[in-house]
């Protein structure tokens, strides 16, 4: 009797051993998951104020400089032809200034323009003129004649001019397109429309793209090609379009002179630090 009642207290032992093993195991799982759901959510507390961090530094940056920098710079394939006559006009612009570098490619183009810019401190005069003698060098004066002189102003010579920039410029200004325009009360499509001008785009500079393209190449097509041409720039998305045949307006009342520079992205500003004036 006294045997049995003891082999009966050893399995309830055994019975309550076991119970309290699950009992603990189950409590185990509770308090795992409750950490791992304390654990996810101090994650997720410590991720908001980085996001919303980032948010708020994106804000405080102006809209012309968020689009200026929120698109991807444009990628450019130079054929043969291309690198040869961006070499041959980055060579005519460091022989009339004296300064030479090193870079190659459409970078040693922009640096030889850069470079122009700099040494003039604010001179737009000499700046212009040193430019269109380096486009008067780049192009002889026969074909200057050629040009200017074989065929008369009319709709087919302005319409000419616009289909060879399309054609033959995309190494110098970017990729473009023609577009209609009224003149004389007749649709012509004598505009080019630069997308995304490759020189503004390199240099990010509003004086280099005034002083340095827009002004020399309305005096040289006009008096050594016979073209007068009219360069509209967009510096918000940095297109352009030349209006072949138009007048364009005189210096002071030209919107272009008008126009800030791009803050903190241009790279004359950034190496003269006497500033980049369009004035």
């Amino acid at each position: 009797m006294e045997a049995q009642m003891i082999l009966q207290s050893q399995r309830g032992s055994v019975t309550n051993f076991h119970s309290f093993t699950s009992l603990r195991s189950i409590t185990n799982q509770k308090t795992t998951t409750r950490r791992q759901c304390s654990s996810m959510k101090i994650k997720s507390v410590l991720k908001r104020p980085s996001a919303a961090t980032t948010a708020s530094s994106i804000s405080l940056i102006p809209d012309t400089i968020i689009s200026s920098t929120s698109s991807s710079s444009t990628v450019y394939t130079d054929s043969w032809f291309d690198r040869i006559a961006i070499h041959y006009l980055s060579r005519c612009i460091q022989l009339i200034t004296g300064m030479k570098n090193e870079k190659t490619g459409y970078e040693g183009l922009v640096e030889a323009a850069a470079a122009l810019h700099r040494s003039s401190n604010g001179n737009i005069e000499h700046q212009q003129g040193l430019v269109l003698q380096a486009l008067n060098k780049a192009f002889p004066k026969p074909i200057h004649s050629f040009v200017r002189n074989s065929i008369p102003q009319s709709q087919f010579k302005r319409e000419f001019f616009a289909k060879f920039t399309t054609l033959f410029c995309v190494w110098l200004v970017g990729r473009s397109e023609i577009k209609e325009s009224e003149v004389e009360g007749r649709k012509e499509k004598n505009v080019v429309h630069i997308k995304k001008c490759r020189f503004l785009e390199e240099s990010k500079c509003v004086g280099m793209c005034v002083n340095l393209c827009k002004m020399p190449s309305q005096k040289f097509i006009k008096d050594s090609l016979g073209m007068p041409v009219n360069m509209v720039p967009n510096f918000e998305d940095m297109s352009c379009e030349m209006i072949f045949g138009q007048e364009p307006p005189a210096q002071a009342n030209d919107p272009a002179f008008k126009q800030p520079c791009y803050k903190f992205l241009c790279k004359s500003k950034q190496k003269n630090t006497s500033g980049c004036s369009t004035l």
